[in-house]
């Protein structure tokens, strides 16, 4: 039944995203007037075909990975596949054309000004990028609408701060609740509903204020801490103006998620979790299983994991009590964390060998329309730019290529999502429909980018790259894609491997 439930998700949200992708190239050629002479989803012998009074043949292939919209044009040449989700290529330049597909009849002179080579450059350009940007339009449109749904987000609750840090000089000691902001440059107070929003929040006010009030409530008291921002959001203290805006704009850009570990702001919840063991680690010794539940330390409770991480690291080569809960029983374990050094001050720290976890109590936050909109378009804008730095990094060597993902892992999320619920699934084809316009405007001939590199380098030097150097860079493109393709199926493989 999984697999059946995969296998469909799949095809359903390839399907709706490879139709989106088309439809974008498609729309805006016509728009450009552009002859479209075939819209196809899928490849191989077509399961479905219908010829529009307009003359253009609407085609559904049997093979569900990819689709193409075939233009007019002038060039004999075989053509290409527009490349979303397929590799399927070959040497001609202008993008949209099926595979294989010549254009042996001679044109009606009549349809010579709706052939595709003679448009401008900037509406051959923009039949180009319509079908990435046509993906990114389809996320920001599921992000919005499950923002204005509302999703269930983590309530603005604060783990224990590390000692010396902005949020233990402002007097946060762990377990308060923020509910709201007050900006020191005008007093305006904004409510806080979650923790996304607390890190949404800051990492705005960090572009343009050095310091604000941080209002929580504990065991029903509310009260004010003063958080100066400016020691910890990478803001030198003597910057000023422009410089000093620059640089705190960047750190608004991280959306907070750094910016609040910086203040030492954590995230606080029920008591720790063991999530994993290391074999032959302190914690392996004691016989810390995963799933354990840290409940105390040397006789005090623990209330989040960010504070037993602390306490663990202040007490290396020490004599350490915990006092666990084990399947609803108490126990008591004796461990002595390793001494080691840390990483980023060389300093003695110690450390267990085990990974934990808090679970975080949670709030369903729903937005108003211009709210949610925006916060899909940021989202998504997020989501691209971290997946051009990922393809840069592996590109540099500076990450695994074991990053990319195929097919089967993809029909492995679909299926998942689809079972976890319609606001799940719809995450799910957010996200892939941003890796998708991302995959499509890199610059790699055979795909959307590199038709538009090609375009760029027109705009320059006034003339397009020769035939035989597209002819040449297709060739190169074709096998970067199909290498590719290999290694993310072979990291989908050895993932399987090890289910």
């Amino acid at each position: 039944m999984e697999l059946i439930t995969a296998v469909l998700g799949f095809i359903v949200a390839l399907g709706i995203l490879v139709v989106v992708h088309e439809m974008g190239h498609f729309t805006i050629a016509r728009l450009a007037g552009v002859k479209v002479l075939r819209f196809s989803i899928g490849f191989g012998r077509p399961v479905f075909q219908h010829v529009a009074r307009n003359g253009t043949q609407w085609s559904v292939g049997w093979l569900p990975l990819g689709g193409y919209v075939k233009m007019l044009d002038e060039r004999d040449a075989a053509g290409m596949t527009d490349a979303a989700g397929s590799a399927n290529a070959a040497a001609d330049p202008a993008p949209g054309f099926a595979a294989g597909a010549r254009q042996d009849a001679a044109i009606d002179p009549r349809d010579l000004p709706h052939a595709f080579n003679r448009q401008s450059l900037a509406k051959r350009f923009a039949i180009v990028a319509a079908g990435p940007v046509a993906n990114f339009l389809l996320a920001i449109l599921l992000f919005t609408v499950l923002y204005l749904h509302g999703l269930p987000e983590p309530v603005a609750l604060i783990g224990t701060p590390p000692v010396a840090s902005a949020a233990a000089r402002a007097g946060l000691s762990g377990g308060e609740t923020v509910v709201a902001l007050r900006h020191a440059d005008d007093g305006r107070i904004e409510a806080i509903r979650s923790w996304p929003e607390l890190q949404r929040r800051l990492g705005v006010a960090a572009t343009r204020e050095r310091a604000l009030t941080v209002i929580a409530t504990r065991d029903g008291a509310r009260s004010d801490y003063p958080l100066t921002l400016s020691r910890t959001s990478g803001v030198p203290e003597n910057a000023s103006g422009a410089a000093a805006q620059d640089a705190a704009r960047d750190d608004a850009d991280g959306a907070g998620a750094a910016l609040v570990q910086r203040l030492g702001l954590l995230p606080g919840g029920s008591a720790p979790e063991v999530a994993s063991v290391e074999a032959g680690s302190p914690a392996a010794r004691a016989g810390l299983r995963v799933g354990d539940t840290v409940r105390q330390v040397n006789g005090a409770p623990v209330t989040d994991a960010g504070a037993l991480v602390a306490l663990m690291r202040a007490n290396g080569g020490r004599d350490v009590r915990l006092g666990i809960e084990r399947a609803g029983r108490a126990q008591a374990l004796v461990l002595v964390p390793a001494v080691v050094a840390d990483p980023q001050s060389g300093q003695p720290i110690g450390r267990i060998g085990a990974g934990l976890g808090t679970r975080l109590p949670m709030v369903s936050i729903a937005y108003g329309p211009l709210d949610a909109l925006g916060m899909g378009a940021r989202r998504t804008w997020d989501v691209a730019a971290d997946s051009f730095r990922m393809f840069g990094r592996m590109l540099t060597g500076a990450a695994s290529l074991k990053n990319l993902s195929g097919p089967v892992t993809i029909a492995d999320y679909a299926g998942k999502s689809a079972r976890m619920g319609l606001l799940a699934f719809l995450s799910f084809m957010a996200l892939i429909s941003i890796s998708l316009g991302v995959l499509n405007l890199l610059p790699i001939p055979v795909l959307d980018g590199g038709h538009l590199l090609y375009y760029a380098v027109e705009a320059v030097t006034g003339r397009a790259p020769s035939e035989r150097w597209q002819s040449i860079l297709q060739r190169a493109g074709l096998f970067c894609i199909v290498a590719l393709s290999v290694v993310a199926l072979f990291n989908d493989l050895t993932r399987l491997s090890h289910l």
